[in-house]
């Protein structure tokens, strides 16, 4: 049974990544456009249940390993599936699940549906091949594969020019942190003579790994200039400040359903390669733990990971677009799960342990509560033809289900309870308050209660004023049962808190101790 779980998670990037390169010669002959709607909701349900179907294998059986055309790892590429890894997936999978099928409502106001799911399909096969990777090569492929995607899908709307723009930047910085963490993997490869994960955190501990006993060079060095290059790499595609200046162009100006994909569920792969990179390879007691450099790495990210979330939160309070609210509002959510990755610098291994079950929490509630956001305000934002909030004013009241959905976005994100939201951002201030590092627990609650005066000025605009206009769009009843069908993920990532804290649990251990897992 593990074998075959295993095989079919192997298949899934590459059986995604064909049927987005098959689209364009569909298109050569076949001009309905339902075919491509029912033809991207097969494969993105096909991901969904190949993916649920992975994490209970995990869960009953253990860690999953699939080795590319039979090379045995570390020789070959394998994808190595651990409880961390298959949570995300999951999670990965749903969220594209829902933006696919508001995509099908979404479509009148795309022109070309077959590049749009040809690399929203192919956006979804790097996301899903990052996560479940187990070679740092394979990674960087992978984040290439995404990122073409995503620099395409924010440049969707060509004719205009605020969209080119964004997707330029996005595009050329984003190339050169590619390239930068291309180099990293170089240098790692030079010093360690392998890619494969486990191998390295094995070697990376002084112990003779799988591959080879020793090192090239000066390993100490080598793994502190690979690291630092690499996180830059990962905070970029993160949009950690100083980091996020590229998302809050780029997010407002591709298709709401791309916005929803790009805030929910893009920017959470550095965060997971930033997890896997300083726990699970280069975690406590290995290599760079010399010389306190992995130390000095996690204060550096915990202070600009505070400086993130707060000026993120701030930021928020004085936009007018209401796609631009939600984009730095991601810059501030992307502090507090950063916030709970730099745990480790307090020495505590309760505290470091909590801070990942955290910081894993907190990338799933923002990536549901986000996307949510995203695809309901979506619809008013049709309905009005503008993404001008005060353009927005009072459009709540004539979408009941619409405004629910949005209710329970917003709340599940400021952190009320009993939804998700306010679990894991508890989990992260309790990570410090148990060391007794107050300041970055303070940091939490300012930015939290900065975000929170945000939050209820949109509310209150969306669903208590006046209606400014009336709705320009009849908007079918099909998407606002979506949008609030979605929500209910919100109340069951809360309600079903003491399940959910056993998951985190599991998945911390796998990042913790991978090469034993």
């Amino acid at each position: 049974m593990g074998s075959c779980s295993a095989s079919l998670l192997g298949a899934l990037t590459p059986m995604l990544a064909s049927a987005a390169f098959l689209l364009p010669l569909f298109g050569l002959r076949i001009k309905n456009r339902a075919f491509y709607h029912s033809y991207s909701i097969a494969f993105a349900t096909l991901a969904l249940a190949t993916t649920a179907w992975g994490f209970v294998e995990v869960n009953n059986c253990g860690v999953l390993t699939y080795a590319f055309g039979g090379w045995p790892p570390p020789y070959g590429i394998a994808y190595r599936v651990d409880a961390a890894s298959g949570l995300l997936a999951l999670f990965t999978s749903a969220v594209m699940w829902f933006i696919v099928l508001y995509s099908v409502w979404y479509g009148k106001y795309i022109d070309d549906v077959v590049w749009y799911y040809t690399l929203l399909l192919g956006m979804e096969s790097g996301l899903i091949g990052c996560l479940l990777t187990g070679d740092v090569f394979n990674l960087f492929v992978m984040l290439e594969v995404l990122s073409i995607s995503a620099y395409g899908l924010v440049a969707y709307y060509r004719s205009r020019p605020d969209a080119v723009e964004a997707a330029m930047k996005y595009a050329f910085i984003g190339a050169v942190a590619t390239t930068l963490y291309f180099i990293s993997t170089v240098i790692i490869y030079s010093c360690y003579g392998t890619l494969n994960m486990v191998d390295l955190s094995i070697k990376a501990r002084g112990r003779e790994g799988m591959l080879l006993d020793g090192f090239y060079g000066e390993a100490h060095l080598a793994s502190a200039t690979a690291i630092s290059l690499a996180l830059w790499t990962f905070t970029f595609k993160s949009a950690l400040f100083p980091n996020h200046f590229w998302l809050p162009d780029a997010h407002p100006e591709a298709p709401t359903p791309v916005s929803a994909a790009l805030s929910g569920l893009v920017v959470n792969i550095g965060a997971y390669a930033t997890l896997r990179f300083m726990y699970s390879i280069f975690g406590q007691g290995s290599i760079i733990d010399v010389y306190w450099f992995r130390t000095a790495v996690f204060t550096s990210i915990a202070v600009m990971a505070s400086l993130s979330a707060i000026i993120g939160a701030l930021l928020m309070l004085v936009q007018s677009d209401v796609k631009k609210f939600l984009a730095y509002s991601t810059i501030s959510h992307i502090g507090l799960i950063y916030l709970g990755i730099a745990s480790g610098l307090s020495g505590s291994s309760e505290a470091t342990v909590i801070g990942i079950e955290g910081s894993i929490y907190h990338i799933v509630n923002h990536g549901v509560g986000k996307a949510l956001l995203f695809l309901a305000i979506g619809i008013l934002i049709a309905a009005a033809r503008s993404r001008n909030i005060e353009d927005l004013a009072g459009l709540g009241r004539c979408f009941p289900l619409t405004s629910i959905a949005i209710l329970i976005g917003v709340l599940h994100l400021a952190g009320v309870a009993p939804l998700g939201g306010f679990f894991s951002k508890l989990y992260l201030f309790s990570a410090y308050i148990i060391v007794g590092i107050i300041p970055f627990a303070i940091f939490l609650i300012v930015a939290s209660a900065i975000s929170l005066l945000g939050y209820v000025k949109l509310i209150y605009t969306l669903m208590l004023k006046a209606p400014a206009r009336s709705p320009a769009l009849n908007v079918g009843l099909l998407v606002q049962v979506l949008v609030l069908a979605m929500s209910t993920l919100c109340l069951i990532l809360g309600v079903w808190y003491t399940d959910v804290s056993k998951i985190l649990a599991t998945g911390a251990e796998s990042l913790l101790n991978i090469a034993v897992s």
